[in-house]
């Protein structure tokens, strides 16, 4: 029987019942993978053997009575997390030997659930892009389409269950790299509520493991069901035992509905910073539809409680880039800090954006900061009126490989017209700036037959509301389908 494009929850139904062993979905994935990942390129560093032995205890233990969450699951994991005796590089050539002592707390977790290993995913360097490729690994190519990106910068694990490379995969969130490679690949991806997964271990090559608080990124789940997103952020959620001394079980908020009909939602189509192309923009209406078609309450667009969307995306892209300039060279940095004095005050463009970000001032910070909290207090008051919010997560399906390497020279091609390659960021960041969960689902397929998805935004610490939507529109508009 063909085991590799089964849901997490099947697999151990049938697990459960005698019907296959984890010896044996474990060779069959192996199998898919060394069959089919030479046209993807999406496990760039197997761990077959320790699989296969993890198989084979998660049996025994089945055999023993145990009956962990993820009990002999294959999985995957991205290459940014720490696995103790694999290369930990984040793509970059200069660490491409480098073998961390021991796993992230999310490796951990995933093994303590019983879920066997079946080796690691490819990413872009420094997780800096939204496509997926480095000189170490090369390139990871969209199963639907070998020419275009899978996304990035979790473009390997989405590629990989896309492929049937595993039931489940890890990733991480700053810019959409959970959403965006769930949306090219049409998978399901969840970005956590900010601070909800503890990330300790994801860290660069040679940096130090520990609890510490990232402003932006998550960690989070990546599956090929809805309810298999819920069955592995059960496993990842809570707090770094190392921070609270305490073990990491963590009760969320039941969803605030269990029926479509009881939901109220807010559609969002358009952005004022980029349009959203017409593939996209089907899908949302394709899922506005739905949710109407179930009875839900929908409202289109013109909420006045919703916080201004230009806003939002200049807040988001101040506080991403802040970060990153703090290890540039001296030179870079003041060259950075030469760009941003000689901007007008009256250039609120993205791209200024982005350099003022790079070179902030604590003090500049801590004013970004301030808006930022002014957002989220909005936030609070649309979401009590509204259960979730639905919008795109880029303006175009999978678009082909440019590898130019600077990426302000590359533009996204939207219904014929170019724009700048990092615009497309601004969906992602809506819901990252705030810190809000959201659930990338898919939502058809493009003219090209690419598929195409959204993201269902929540409110702060409800992720199971946001979840549970996903599944109720799995089930009225269908969910994953293999690539032909």
């Amino acid at each position: 029987m063909e085991w590799n494009f089964r849901a997490a929850g099947e697999l151990t139904a049938a697990l459960r019942a005698g019907e296959v062993s984890s010896v044996e979905l474990t060779d069959q994935a192996i199998t898919g993978i060394e069959r089919d990942d030479k046209a993807i390129n999406a496990v760039c560093v197997p761990d077959f053997e320790r699989a296969r032995a993890a198989a084979r205890d998660a049996d025994q233990a089945r055999a023993r009575g145990e009956d962990r969450p993820l009990l002999g699951i294959p999985v995957t994991v991205k290459e940014s997390y720490n696995i103790a005796g694999l290369p930990t590089t984040w793509g970059m050539p200069l660490h491409r030997n480098y073998l961390p002592a021991e796993d992230a707390v999310q490796v951990s977790r995933l093994k303590a659930a019983g879920a066997v290993v079946l080796g690691k995913t490819n990413v872009p360097v420094g997780l800096q892009d939204v496509q997926t490729f480095n000189e170490i690994y090369g390139t990871t190519n969209n199963p639907w389409d070998h020419a275009r990106t899978p996304g990035g910068s979790s473009g390997g694990s989405a590629a990989a269950l896309a492929s049937g490379f595993g039931a489940l995969s890890i990733g991480s969130d700053i810019a959409g790299s959970l959403r965006t490679p769930a949306h090219f690949c049409g998978i399901y991806a969840h970005k956590p509520t900010l601070g909800l997964a503890a990330n300790r271990g994801m860290v660069p090559p040679r940096a130090p493991a520990l609890p510490a608080e990232h402003d932006l990124a998550v960690v989070g789940p990546m599956a090929r069901t809805a309810r298999d997103l819920r069955l592995l952020l059960d496993v990842m959620a809570g707090p770094d035992p190392l921070t609270l001394g305490v073990a990491h079980a963590v009760t969320l908020p039941a969803a605030r509905h269990e029926r479509l009909c009881d939901f109220r939602v807010l559609v969002l189509e358009e952005h004022p910073l980029i349009p959203t192309g017409s593939a996209v923009r089907a899908a949302v209406n394709r899922v506005a539809d739905a949710l109407v078609d179930g009875g839900a309450r929908v409202e289109r667009d013109n909420s006045p409680l919703l916080p201004d969307l230009t806003e939002a995306a200049l807040i988001y892209t101040q506080l991403r880039c802040s970060g990153s300039a703090a290890h540039f060279p001296d030179e870079v940095y003041e060259q950075l800090r030469a760009r941003a004095a000689q901007l007008g005050a009256d250039d609120q463009s993205l791209d200024a954006a982005r350099v003022r970000g790079m070179v902030l001032s604590h003090r500049d910070w801590i004013e970004v900061n301030n808006r930022r909290e002014v957002h989220r207090h909005g936030w609070r008051q649309l979401f009590t009126q509204f259960d979730a919010v639905v919008c795109p997560i880029t303006p175009t399906p999978a678009f082909p490989h440019d590898h130019r390497p600077d990426p302000r020279g590359r533009r996204i091609d939207i219904d014929g017209v170019e724009y700048p390659y990092l615009d497309q960021l601004v969906w992602a960041g809506l819901a990252t700036m705030p810190g809000l969960p959201a659930t990338a689902i898919p939502a058809g397929r493009s003219a090209e037959g690419l598929p195409v998805g959204v993201q269902i935004i929540g409110p702060m610490l409800e992720d199971h509301t946001p979840l549970r939507l996903a599944e109720l529109l799995e089930q009225s508009i269908g969910g994953f389908q293999a690539p032909k």
